[in-house]
């Protein structure tokens, strides 16, 4: 019999976002809420790690999902999403390689070793060399969903894609954010997305992406210094309105940990949980989400 996500999620199985969330408390109290990272090693396999927000912040669950997953090497990757199979669990999720931008997908079956044969890949038409973030939101809200992708090229155009068979489709484009160095998706509705990005000058604001077109975003900033540091900003619900926030600085290889308030500009309660123990010098970190329940609430 087929296990369901959650079930593997709860006995520790597989990485997911469905359990990670062990705390109801207040918007910026992190109480024991958890993180699901996910990375892309240089070997091209596919890794995880829980974050957790004790004081100070732990590391534990440190392994391998899917060896040799990649033969290219991933420089982006996008959250990737969980899904019952009758195998065990379906994997899905999009990368960068290089200039390429591909569809990635596997079936995880615990307890047996990774079968290669369970690989689907599409790789894409189109020239993503420029792109240097992107990410995709899935939103459901009862029978109905919706699902956006985002990127950030590197002359500060915000892009903003739908699926077409083969490629992505271009459907809303915005200029002024060349100075972005990282972006992670703090909240998604039925009418918006929202990002938390951090500049090359030490800023940190909100970006808000109503779902209307033509694509017009809203900024606010949250801070404005001492942001600059981090080449990946990772994101997971924390609380009944907050984010657990996990910054990752590639020139040092190490990473902090910071609990976010609801996003209320620079009225935004931001606690700083420390530095997370261990060596952060993959190429790619993405997130562990599961298709079926991903709450993001952060603004």
């Amino acid at each position: 019999m087929a296990l369901s996500a959650a079930a593997l999620l709860a006995v520790g199985l597989f990485p997911g976002a469905a359990d990670a969330v062990t705390t109801t408390t207040g918007d910026a109290s992190a109480g024991k809420c958890t993180m699901d990272l996910g990375s892309v090693t240089a070997g091209g396999d596919h890794r995880s790690q829980r974050i957790t927000a004790n004081s100070p912040p732990t590391r534990t669950n440190d392994h391998v999902v899917a060896p040799g997953l990649f033969k290219d090497p991933v420089r982006l990757s996008s959250s990737m999403f969980t899904s019952p199979d009758p195998a065990g669990v379906y994997v899905g999720g999009h990368v960068i390689m290089g200039a390429k931008m591909a569809y990635s997908g596997y079936v995880f079956a615990p307890g047996r070793a990774f079968d290669p044969k369970s690989i689907v890949r599409e790789v894409y038409s189109s020239d993503y060399g420029d792109i240097v973030a992107f990410e995709t939101s899935r939103y459901r809200e009862g029978t109905s969903a919706r699902g956006a992708t985002y990127g950030l090229r590197a002359d500060g155009v915000l892009l903003r894609w739908t699926s077409i068979p083969g490629d992505w489709q271009v459907t809303g484009t915005a200029p002024g954010f060349a100075s972005v160095k990282s972006m992670a998706l703090i909240s998604k509705t039925r009418t918006y997305d929202t990002f938390l990005a951090n500049t090359r000058g030490g800023a940190l604001y909100t970006i808000h992406i109503p779902t209307t077109s033509p694509m017009k975003p809203v900024v606010k900033p949250v801070r404005t210094r001492t942001w600059q540091g981090f080449e990946f900003l990772i994101a997971q619900k924390c609380g009944k309105q907050g984010t657990l926030l996990l910054g990752i600085d590639k020139d040092t290889q190490s990473a902090y940990l910071y609990a976010v308030g609801h996003a209320n500009g620079t009225a935004t309660v931001i606690q700083g949980l420390g530095k997370v123990p261990g060596t952060f010098n993959d190429p790619a970190y993405f997130r562990w989400a599961t298709a079926t329940n991903d709450p993001l609430v952060g603004e």
